[in-house]
């Protein structure tokens, strides 16, 4: 025997820090010695990797630790046929292979500059000197011992204890012979050699369905993709320049299968796709589809970046539905959430015993509002391992672009705390510099994949920059939402019309800001939730008012610079607050008050879609000019809509409750112009007052009909 005392028990106990060290092929002298751990065996004989038999090994412990001389010219992976009870069975040992995390993986790690920590991390299913089984890392720098435990070996963490590679803080085992599907956690020991909760594996591309929480092996996500025409298509064009309109959906709740089930993602492709084309959308954006525990948090509070939810399907069921999306010209948006984390015990919190992911600092670390951890952006780890989330989203599953959630929480440092509860930066400000370089580097490294993935900021304040790359303050993102739009004409719209007229500068003043940054126009989940009610239900007036200005009001949005985004059952003008517990409320839509909203926001997406008037100067001031914007009186709005080569089209809003008749417009050309979409046209349910479909203008005068609680869009047709 070898081995002293101390080393035995702590290698039988799962307490050796370096179990390869001791364990596998060892050089003794001029001899090799294989040393193995087979809890259960009374006899152990050593074969090599075609079968020759090497030698037999000797208990040292009678808990299953054997040694013995092997008849090796060097270390390599051995397998074991060990016996006990009159039964048999074969072991190949992890220990006798060699690290698979090479040099330039050490060397980009450190650095935190890998792009490709998707292939190396968590739990990879590959070919190891000549075997199949999955290599396991995991970065827990501060832990003493960390073991991977699983159905595999009994949820026993004696007998995995992990590889330490101490220049980069990752711990990592590969075992052959396992496969996939397989449950899997860390365990771990802090200094103090206190047991952690067991942990879920960070870069797991596959999870439990809650309420289980742990991760599966599973191979790396792979697919045979069909939609090079769309991914040719926006890398090679300007997104700020194509219509966009994005329906966003919550997919545990959009529909629901008979027994109130979620629907997975083939029955979503043979039903959310057809209706997302069938009314003129260009894109869904799905609330988060990372694996999260709490149906609740609807994903905000995710616990696996990279692993699609379970709720959903598998990921292959993903890919399939996301490659439909594309053949069928629709994009694919994921809200995405680096702003913070949860508490729960088998995610990122107190990884390693330490504040590993997140701030040690509460003023830094924990959010008050969703009582949360917020990343720790000042570390190369931690930026490196959401950098390479983002861009394993948009190269793996081919994600059209990410909606970054809550960015405002991450740029300001007091974001939602009083004085004395957080800490100003190095220069004594309230910026969160850190996280200004991660958004900066996230957009940078989206770009440089070259597929022109959207990056899209739900930021709430006046950030300069968040759509620009220059400055100190550049963020780099392709859109962001305009959230002073919302509140604004939301305010405005839950006016009665007849005080309407003293509120005329909540729709007038966000044209003063509309071309600062690349926006999107939300009309999102958040508006419609928390006691908020439904869109209809902010709409002012009689129930049969709130139909015709919910019409008037979407005509507004979708006549206003910016690209477009409704949640979903708005679009047929849902009644209830939504609920992520039940589907939308699909049975409205046997009333012709519904059906008419729905009719009136397909109607609207295809005409945004078809002229360029409406969509190609979205971000550009000289897309946009003012017809009416001081008649406060008969709160009327107009103005026009232009394009390169393309007839100009003017929109005309009347918030007012009374139609106006022979209301005087001057515009830039004279001869005909057409009625393309009225709003109280009767075939959205409305009363049908409007121009006949045609106006005649004389010396750039026209006299038109404005119906009440209305927009209508006339285009220029000619001389």
């Amino acid at each position: 025997m070898t081995l002293n005392t101390n080393e035995i028990e702590a290698i039988v106990n799962g307490k050796h820090d370096n179990p390869f060290s001791v364990l596998g092929v060892q050089k003794e002298e001029n001899a090799y010695i294989a040393r193995t751990f087979i809890m259960g065996a009374e006899q152990v004989t050593a074969f090599d990797a075609k079968g020759i038999e090497l030698g037999d090994l000797k208990p040292i412990h009678p808990e299953g630790l054997f040694e013995g001389k092997i008849k090796v010219k060097g270390p390599q992976p051995i397998t074991y046929r060990a016996r006990a009870l009159g039964t048999e069975w074969l072991v190949t040992d992890p220990y006798t292979f060699a690290p698979v995390l090479g040099p330039i993986d050490d060397y980009l790690i450190a650095e935190g500059s890998h792009k490709r920590l998707f292939d190396v991390m968590g739990a990879q299913a590959i070919h190891h000197q000549g075997v199949d089984g999955v290599n396991f890392a995991v970065w827990a720098p501060n832990a003493a011992i960390v073991a991977i435990v699983g159905d595999f070996n009994d949820w026993d963490a004696r007998k995995h204890v992990m590889r330490y590679r101490l220049d980069i803080g990752v711990w990592e085992i590969f075992i052959p012979h396992i496969g996939l599907g397989r449950a899997y956690k860390f365990s771990i020991h802090d200094k103090a050699g206190n047991q952690l909760p067991l942990k879920a594996d960070p870069f797991a591309f596959a999870s439990e369905l809650r309420p289980s929480t742990a991760s599966l092996t599973t191979s790396k996500p792979e697919f045979v993709w069909n939609d090079d025409w769309h991914r040719n298509h926006w890398r090679n064009s300007n997104p700020s320049e194509l219509p966009i309109s994005i329906y966003e959906v919550q997919a545990g709740s959009w529909r629901k299968g008979w027994q109130g089930e979620f629907l997975n993602w083939d029955e979503l492709s043979e039903t959310l796709l057809p209706y997302v084309i069938e009314m003129g959308f260009t894109h869904i954006e799905f609330l988060p589809i990372s694996e999260y525990p709490l149906d609740e948090s609807w994903g905000y509070q995710t616990t696996g970046l990279y692993s699609p939810s379970a709720r959903f399907g598998t990921k292959e069921a993903l890919a399939r539905f996301i490659d439909k999306a594309h053949q069928s010209g629709i994009g694919v948006i994921i809200d995405w959430v680096p702003a913070h984390f949860p508490s729960d015990n088998h995610g990122l919190s107190n990884f390693d015993g330490t504040a590993l992911y997140e701030h040690a600092d509460p003023r830094l670390g924990f959010h008050p509002d969703w009582t949360t951890f917020i990343y720790n952006f000042g570390r190369r780890e931690v930026v490196s391992y959401l950098v390479n989330n983002a861009l394993f989203w948009a190269e793996k599953y081919h994600v059209d672009g990410l909606r970054v959630d809550a960015v405002a929480s991450m740029l300001y440092r007091d974001y939602s705390r009083k004085a004395g509860e957080w800490l100003p930066n190095s220069e004594g400000g309230r910026e969160n510099w850190e996280a200004v370089e991660f958004l900066k580097r996230t957009n940078g490294e989206l770009r440089n994949l070259g597929l022109n993935t959207l990056t899209i900021a739900e930021e709430s304040t006046s950030w300069a920059g968040v759509t620009h790359n220059e400055g100190r303050t550049g963020l780099g993102f392709g859109f962001k939402w305009n959230m002073g739009f919302m509140n604004d004409t939301l305010r405005y719209m839950a006016r009665d019309p007849i005080h309407r007229q003293y509120h005329h500068n909540e729709i007038t003043f966000g044209l003063m800001y509309a071309f600062s940054e690349n926006f999107v126009l939300p009309l999102s989940h958040d508006e419609v939730v928390h006691g908020k009610g439904s869109l209809l239900n902010k709409m002012a007036g009689s129930w049969e008012q709130k139909f015709q200005t919910l019409r008037a009001y979407y005509a507004f949005m979708w006549g206003y610079p910016g690209k477009k985004l409704l949640f979903m059952g708005q679009e047929f003008a849902q009644v209830r607050e939504w609920s992520e517990a039940r589907a939308l409320d699909w049975d409205l839509l046997q009333y012709e008050s519904h059906k008419g909203i729905q009719t009136f926001v397909r109607d609207l997406n295809n005409l945004y879609k078809s002229r360029p008037a409406l969509h190609s100067r979205d971000c550009r001031p000289d897309g946009f000019e003012w017809l009416v914007v001081d008649d406060n009186k008969n709160s009327v709005f107009a103005w026009l809509r232009f394009a390169e080569n393309q007839n100009p089209i003017a929109v005309i809003c009347n918030f007012s409750g009374q139609t106006l008749h022979n209301y005087a417009i001057h515009l830039p050309y004279g001869g005909e112009w057409q009625e393309i979409l009225n709003s109280d046209s009767k075939i959205y349910n409305g009363y049908g007052s409007g121009n006949m479909g045609k106006i005649q203008v004389v010396n750039n005068q026209a006299e038109i009909t404005i119906p009440a609680l209305s927009t209508i869009y006339i285009e220029y047709s000619g001389g």
